[in-house]
């Protein structure tokens, strides 16, 4: 399942970097993926939005057993 995880955010990850930002697989523990936030992302007062909108969505449409996705 994390490499399934992984695939999906490598095609998240470009857009992040372009904002000078970056995402970590941390765990993925009974649905709930559990993501840290790198470089620009990481202080970013728009990284909940980040998470939500766009990773934690992205994520819930690629892969069905993906319920939510939480910051670390």
């Amino acid at each position: 399942m994390k490499e399934k995880i992984n695939e999906a955010l490598n095609k998240i990850r470009p857009s992040l970097q372009a904002d000078g930002g970056d995402v970590e697989l941390v765990d993925f523990i009974d649905g709930i993926v559990k993501v840290r936030l790198k470089g620009a992302c990481s202080g970013c007062p728009m990284s909940t939005m980040t998470i939500k909108n766009g990773i934690e969505n992205y994520l819930k449409q690629s892969i069905p057993e993906v319920k939510s996705v939480e910051q670390v």
